[in-house]
């Protein structure tokens, strides 16, 4: 992981942006893994690397993968750590002379974290026939456009919409990921069975009164619209805290007219939620709504919310799961179940075949920064459990 950790622009942590000379320097890396595990590598139309198994398998294909990009200033595990797992579990069964009798191919796709461009996950949507072409469009920060940035380097643009899999040609995806969060340090347990991938949605919340001069307009009687936006999230927050798996989370507050001498006349914030349960949270943001226009109410300001963003809950299969949990209890290795509550390349995955995840236990629960970090035993331990797992699978 030092080695690939160093495919980075200078400055803290690790920085690997989508299309650039350390996504191509990455790619050495992982290319030399490949060949290792007895994998054939070649870069698809969306600059995903496919490994694959050079056996003459037949049959639906399992594919592992992760993603090789980083967050600015992100760590070196996430993401790129699954690809490495992946090929390093395939490198170990073959020299213990298993033959799997289904192909295999680990994927390094090239952009989950949309850092660079607004857009992600192209590598999966573009193998589940989800991919927008009209994407290729969009820019970075310096007026690349996509389409510019994948052709240069290396891709196809004008054939990733060609790249789509028959959902017969694949039998499973397993994606290797660490867990970024707390639960599996606090269980003591290396590694994680993941039950889903939470849904996600976003909302602009606003707050609307009166300003006036801050020390001229006496207290009561204000229509201070921060003061109702501050009872708002206090409550959304407590609320959340009582529904077991949901996340609530107000991440901007912007304010009008925001100077220091003057009662704020709006308040415009930012409610995110989660939750495994589709339903949970739809109806968690509609109570939220309520709420928020009985505080106006209370408080003589009017209020607003607006959906933004909506991305639907994906399950993984109960039998991947329960294949996964048994590969584990092979090992001796203790994986509770827990959902995922950030966004992985399986969630478009699942548009093509059915999916699993292995979390790997993190230190601190940190991630997307310098001090992210799995340690060797936790990794070996994914890599016995992915080895359990494929030797499972070909029993089937």
């Amino acid at each position: 992981m030092s080695k690939i950790a160093q495919c980075s622009t200078a400055g803290p942590g690790v920085t690997r942006l989508p299309y650039t000379p350390e996504h191509a320097r990455a790619l050495e890396h992982i290319s030399d893994w490949m060949r290792q595990a007895g994998l054939t590598p070649r870069l698809d139309a969306a600059a995903t690397l496919v490994g694959s198994s050079a056996s003459a398998a037949n049959g639906p294909a399992v594919l592992i993968g992760s993603h090789q990009d980083s967050v600015r200033e992100g760590g070196r595990y996430d993401g790129i750590m699954g690809v490495l797992i992946g090929c390093l579990a395939l490198e170990r069964l073959a020299s213990e002379g298993v033959e799997l009798p289904f192909p295999v191919e680990v994927l390094a796709f090239a952009d989950e974290e949309g850092v660079r461009f607004p857009t992600a996950l192209i590598g999966p949507r573009a193998l589940s026939g989800r991919f927008d072409p009209s994407v290729l469009d969009m820019q970075d920060a310096n007026s690349v456009s996509l389409q510019s940035a994948l052709s240069d380097f290396g891709g196809t643009p004008e054939a990733v919409t060609t790249q789509q899999r028959a959902q017969d040609a694949v039998r499973a995806y397993l994606e290797i990921h660490i867990e970024q969060g707390p639960v599996l340090e606090q269980s003591d347990a290396p590694c994680g069975i993941v039950t889903g991938i939470c849904g996600i949605e976003r909302n602009t919340v606003t707050f609307s009164g009166e300003t006036g001069h801050a020390g001229t307009v006496p207290m009561n009687g204000r229509r201070d619209a921060l003061v109702a936006a501050s009872e708002f999230i206090t409550r959304v927050h407590d609320a959340a805290r009582q529904i077991d798996g949901l996340r609530a989370t107000v991440g901007t507050l912007s304010l009008k007219p925001d100077v220091v001498n003057a009662i704020p006349r709006e308040a415009q914030l930012t409610l995110e939620v989660r939750a495994l349960s589709d339903q949970v949270r739809t109806e968690f943001a509609a109570s939220a709504q309520v709420l928020g226009t009985e505080i106006a109410n209370a408080r003589g300001v009017s209020f607003a919310i607006s959906r933004t963003y909506d991305q639907a809950a994906v399950p993984c299969n109960p039998d991947l799961m329960a294949c996964l949990e048994a590969a584990a209890t092979d090992e001796g290795i203790n994986a509770p179940r827990l959902p995922s509550g950030a966004t992985h390349d399986a969630s478009a995955m699942a548009d093509l075949c059915d999916i699993s995840m292995l979390f790997v236990r993190c230190k601190d629960g940190v991630s997307h920064c310098p001090e992210e970090y799995a340690s060797d035993a936790d990794m070996d331990a994914a890599i016995r459990v992915t080895c359990s797992y494929l030797r499972r699978l070909a029993a089937q």
